[in-house]
């Protein structure tokens, strides 16, 4: 086992596809994605303060449309 440890990663083997594949990665990893068939229907934002506070806010797209989206925040405290 520690014999085939020492040869990963493979530099040969992540290298194959990566002009491919790198795009996609891109286009799919960004903040808000918008393709055909595919794309972010969510956002969500955990805000904590050193005081335990937290302010949790949520939007989401309603029925698909990429116009209509419906936010929501909720705010409680942390039990120390």
């Amino acid at each position: 086992l520690l014999l085939f440890s020492r040869q990963l990663p493979d530099p040969a083997i992540e290298d194959q596809g990566k002009d491919y594949i790198r795009p996609i990665l891109n286009k799919y990893a960004a903040v808000c994605v918008r393709c055909p068939d595919y794309g972010t229907r969510t956002n969500t934002v955990v805000l904590i303060d050193s005081e335990g506070q937290v302010t949790f806010t949520e939007r989401n797209m309603i029925n698909a449309d990429v116009n209509r989206w419906k936010t929501s925040t909720y705010e409680f405290k942390l039990h120390t």
